[in-house]
């Protein structure tokens, strides 16, 4: 009897910051059959909740930013006098995109080249988009084995972008939103998309967590109607339009706190200043509270009397859409993307205009009117993501595609 050799997957993580994508990825890992895959985890950072990684695997950081050409360009782009000149903006952006090219994607390359030679890799999934991912995407073509990649985001962009979506054998979409727009937009052919919802180990996660010590790490007392904005601190994340809708619902809902939930990526550090000088110009601070990076996810989620996921613009499937939803909280999101995918509005959550402030204020104090409402609202949720979102199921469905790739 032949004995099938265990496979060598490498994952490549080189998202923005330590989010939804990484979080899905270590769920994935800890699941893998390590009778028929040895994974070997690559990130792009090395900071704190990254470390945690070697619990679930194998992990090796390579740093793939050592110099931060986005906060130059940003720093740039503020300069009125080199902005007004014709000529030097595009002059300075090829520039920039040269000194990535030397100083940050060149050396990581690199050295990923030679660490997927040595590990002896059968396949290289990387668990971002195609272009943050198109250095994966080359190792896989100088070694010539297959490249699968998960798409959570849109296809808007350069040529570049277009060039980097034609490297990978197989893509995994996280929604069927995602999937429709690859074939419109790139026009991916059908066959080479592979629609797997993001799993969490559901069964795992703990209803009765304390969520009365999550307020009081953030001093919110316990009368308080908690409403959270969970997610990193990325502009498109929607937390000036939460802010918007904090100061509609001041005078109408008792003893409000919006809290916005989430750590800052290294390229939004002014992004997430921006925000705290707003909340103190407009005097803000008694009704809106910054909490920073969050671990025991599962405090947060019952220290809040409703999750907001507030995106402007569409989100392929926010794992803050799942976790809330398995945590049986009420949930309201954007009418557009994943959010719109996965909730029946009032049924499993609520549903909102995007990018308009009075349709979300308008839906959070619907449910501080109705609790009843917001009750029946997350157990509904509950038992959608219990059927939809199993990591065991997600986790057979990626195993399945290896397979059908090694072939």
């Amino acid at each position: 009897m032949t004995i099938a050799k265990i496979k060598n997957i490498l994952y490549v993580e080189n998202g923005i910051g330590y989010g939804g994508a990484i979080i899905c990825l270590r769920h994935l890992v800890r699941q893998l059959d390590r009778q028929q895959f040895n994974p070997l985890v690559i990130t792009g950072r090395k900071d704190l909740p990254y470390q945690d990684i070697p619990k679930e695997a194998q992990w090796l950081p390579i740093i793939d930013r050592h110099i931060d050409v986005v906060g130059i360009r940003t720093q740039l782009s503020n300069k009125k006098v080199l902005s007004s000149i014709p000529g030097v903006p595009w002059l300075l952006n090829q520039m920039l995109a040269r000194l990535d090219d030397v100083f940050n994607f060149l050396p990581f390359f690199v050295r990923l080249l030679w660490t997927a030679w040595r590990f002896k890799a059968d396949l290289i999934h990387a668990n971002n988009e195609p272009l943050c991912n198109r250095a994966a995407l080359l190792v896989g073509k100088c070694l010539h084995i297959p490249i699968v990649c998960h798409v959570r985001g849109d296809q808007k962009g350069s040529r570049l972008m277009a060039w980097a979506y034609s490297l990978p054998s197989h893509f995994i979409s996280v929604s069927q939103w995602i999937a429709k727009s690859m074939q419109e937009t790139l026009q991916i052919p059908a066959e080479k998309i592979s629609v797997i919802y993001d799993g969490i180990a559901l069964d795992h996660l703990n209803l009765e967590a304390d969520g009365h010590e999550f307020r009081r790490l953030n001093a919110i007392p316990l009368d308080a109607y908690a409403v959270g904005l969970v997610g990193l601190l990325i502009p498109w994340k929607g937390q000036e339009l939460f802010i918007d809708a904090a100061i509609i619902l001041r005078d109408k809902i008792p003893n409000l706190k919006m809290l916005i939930v989430g750590g800052t990526p290294d390229e939004c550090v002014a992004y997430e200043a921006k925000l705290r000088k707003r909340v103190k110009d407009e005097h803000l601070d008694d009704l809106i509270i910054f909490t920073g990076h969050a671990i025991a996810m599962e405090q947060v989620y019952n220290g809040l009397d409703v999750v907001v996921s507030a995106s402007t613009s569409p989100e392929p499937l926010g794992t803050v859409v799942i976790e809330a939803m398995a945590m049986a909280r009420p949930l309201i999101g954007p009418d557009h993307g994943g959010a719109a995918e996965m909730i029946e509005h009032l049924k499993t959550g609520l549903l909102f205009t995007p990018k308009d402030a009075m349709a979300l204020a308008t839906e959070i104090e619907r449910l501080s009117n109705y609790p009843q409402l917001a009750l029946q609202l997350g157990h509904e949720a509950r038992d959608y993501a219990l059927d939809t979102f199993a990591i065991a199921y997600h986790t057979e469905q990626i195993q399945r595609l290896y397979h059908q790739l090694l072939q």
